[in-house]
């Protein structure tokens, strides 16, 4: 069974020959030192140049680390659309948002004006790249920050935090036009090829907001993403990070396909109070930077029998990860 019809049937609920192995991108970039040494392409400048981001991308399939492609590689893309200013870091260090464009909700007016396309452009062409030359054989996942998490890269999050209580219509108005943004950016990376989208709120967590902020606001919104983005029939997938025991509740009302945890959140746990859903995850970024790939197997194989139907590492991976590590994972998925 090939890597993309596996993964289709898994996201639908149906049974495949085995776990499929992904590391979407976004926020679960799965790009590490040793894999751009071996494949001879770069970060940062991967991150503007779309020939460059699909063969990166690329080589992640291309050395046995994951059976998909995913671009782009940080979260900062849809801040700096709408105006934000960005450091693009270097071959270590991710991309990252320096600077505020707003100081309260009730100024989200003004993203209407500082609008700009960004980098936007390449990472539909880098999209538009690995659906022509890949034909269509492997899963092309395209990688959205969510509503929260783009929010509070636009303004102090603190104050963000805050003011959707304090400032509710006003809050939700921003957020309504912060979802907008994305759509259209998720419209363009399927009308381009992409297969899959994942979607990554790591400020939207219930830790942060508890449980009648985390629906009203990240469920919310979220939903309105996914429902546009299943019409089109592509795949969906819901990265949240935190501990997830106060808002299962909220979380099992989140339509995507699939739903992806980190670490801290045991799978059986998750299974659990989520019966019915596909969940993704999660392999210990920590043992994949510092562990060895036995270890690497062992957790593969302990997630997998635990409730994830797709095995992905918990979070981004940490650039100095061993390559040998990361293709442990898939290594391990193949024998289950």
């Amino acid at each position: 069974m090939g890597p993309k019809e596996r993964l289709k049937l898994i996201m639908d609920g149906k049974q495949a020959d085995r776990p499929a192995c992904i590391c979407p991108g976004g926020m679960m970039n799965m790009v590490t030192a040793e894999l751009m040494q071996v494949a001879g392409v770069w970060l940062p400048e991967a991150h503007s140049d779309a020939r460059k981001m699909a063969d990166l991308a690329k080589a992640v399939y291309d050395h046995g680390c994951f059976e998909n492609v995913g671009v782009p590689f940080c979260m900062t893309v849809e801040a700096e659309s709408m105006g934000a200013p960005v450091d693009m870091g270097s071959n270590v260090i991710e991309p990252r948002v320096i600077g505020y464009v707003m100081e309260s909700v009730s100024e989200y007016e003004k993203l209407t004006v500082m609008q700009k396309p960004g980098r936007i452009p390449t990472v539909v062409e880098a999209i538009r790249m690995l659906k022509e030359e890949l034909q269509g054989k492997v899963p092309v996942v395209g990688n959205l920050t969510g509503p929260i998490s783009t929010a509070g890269s636009l303004m102090e999050p603190m104050i963000f935090y805050r003011e959707l209580r304090k400032k509710n219509t006003d809050a939700h108005a921003f957020l309504q036009y912060v979802t907008d943004c994305l759509i259209e950016f998720g419209m363009a990376q399927i009308r381009a090829g992409a297969d899959v989208i994942a979607i990554s709120d790591p400020s939207g967590t219930g830790e942060i907001l508890g449980p009648k902020y985390f629906e009203e606001f990240a469920v919310k919104y979220l939903n309105q993403m996914i429902e546009e983005f299943r019409a089109e029939g592509v795949g969906t997938i819901v990265h949240i990070c935190g501990q997830m025991n106060p808002v299962y509740k909220q979380a099992a009302e989140i339509k995507s396909h699939v739903l992806s945890f980190d670490s801290m959140v045991p799978m059986q746990e998750a299974k659990a109070n989520l019966p019915g859903r596909v969940l993704m995850g999660n392999v210990s970024t920590y043992a994949l930077e510092f562990g060895s790939p036995e270890k690497v197997a062992s957790l593969t194989k302990y997630c997998a029998e635990n409730g994830s139907s797709i095995l992905s590492p918990a979070c981004g991976l940490g650039m100095k990860s061993p390559l040998k590590n990361v293709q442990a994972i898939l290594e391990a998925v193949k024998w289950l």
